[in-house]
């Protein structure tokens, strides 16, 4: 049976919500985008007729496809070259969603996202429709087939696991611009002291190459040994320049609700640094370099003005 014009709207209204929720289950912007296409088809093919609560429907269906994708990702990630990290995402970009309460703003940070890939699928799910959605647990049980007593216990066991991070500070734009021009003053300075001042002792230093463009697959633990590593990788060199396709021009930006260094060459996104920033200092150091999972954020850059660059022609 085709869809009405209305049927057509009803989903796209809804689009927004599934792909924030599909973005915090699956960390990849790409495969929200197809989890929720794939939804859309099966909205298509359904008899719309017996469906009572067309929303409810469409996040029920949506949720067991990404519970899907999620256990076999976990099985490709496994042959992933190096570390794998999720994709960021600019500010401002509708996949980030809802972000009107603390919780929400904490569920799509960068490092709550790195730690929900420590959760079961389950727990993942439960996570990001309680916490960031704010679903009750009567429909979270409808949603995974579940008893609302277990949505309540697998809830507060996954919040449990995300909150062993350590708490991060509410950052506005200004303090963003701040805390990287700070952070690249630093690593720029061609000294070690001037970073480790700036990170706490027990700082990490991660990057995801996916294979394509050169990234340590260990990182590096501790104030000493990733300002060692940082003042390296921003230490001029042709090699990085060709690496790049060019030199790139760095700048302070706010990724998924947290400071970033955004490496940009051409116009295009090459690299995005996300630093992990608490009271005491730079916790952990997290960059993207997977062309991959910075094509969104080449087009958002292309789409939006994100004032003048913190540095120029950069390494």
């Amino acid at each position: 049976m085709a869809l009405t014009f209305s049927d057509v709207d009803r989903f796209e209204a809804a689009r927004p919500r599934l792909e924030a929720i599909a973005y915090r289950m699956l960390g990849s912007a790409s495969e929200a985008e197809d989890a929720v296409q794939e939804t859309y088809l099966r909205w298509q093919a359904a008899d719309l007729g017996r469906i009572e609560v067309p929303e409810a429907w469409l996040t029920k269906v949506l949720t067991n496809l990404c519970l899907n994708q999620l256990t076999s990702a976990r099985a490709r990630r496994e042959t992933y070259v190096g570390q794998w990290l999720p994709e960021p995402l600019l500010e401002g970009d509708p996949m980030l969603g809802p972000a009107e309460t603390v919780e929400q703003r904490e569920s799509v940070s960068y490092a709550v996202m790195v730690l929900l890939e420590r959760l079961s699928p389950n727990e993942r799910a439960v996570y990001v429709l309680r916490e960031a959605f704010a679903y009750s647990h009567r429909e979270i049980a409808e949603i995974l087939d579940l008893s609302e007593a277990a949505s309540q216990q697998i809830f507060h066991r996954a919040k449990k696991h995300v909150a062993q991070g350590r708490a991060r500070v509410e950052i506005d734009d200004a303090a963003v611009r701040r805390i990287v021009e700070e952070f690249l003053a630093a690593a720029t300075s061609g000294q070690t002291q001037p970073l480790i001042e700036l990170l706490t002792s027990d700082a990490l230093a991660v990057g995801d190459g996916g294979g394509k463009v050169p990234a340590r697959a260990s990182g590096f633990e501790g104030a000493r040994a990733v300002a060692k590593f940082l003042r390296g990788l921003f230490k001029p060199a042709p090699a990085k320049r060709n690496l790049a396709g060019g030199s790139p021009d760095l700048y302070a930006a706010t990724v998924n609700g947290g400071p970033a260094v955004v490496a940009v060459v051409d116009g295009r996104v090459f690299g995005i640094m996300c630093l992990e920033r608490t009271q005491e200092g730079i916790v952990a150091v997290r960059s993207q370099v997977n062309p991959d999972k910075l094509e969104r954020a080449t087009q958002r850059w292309a789409a939006d003005d994100f004032g003048p660059p913190v540095l120029t022609e950069a390494l």
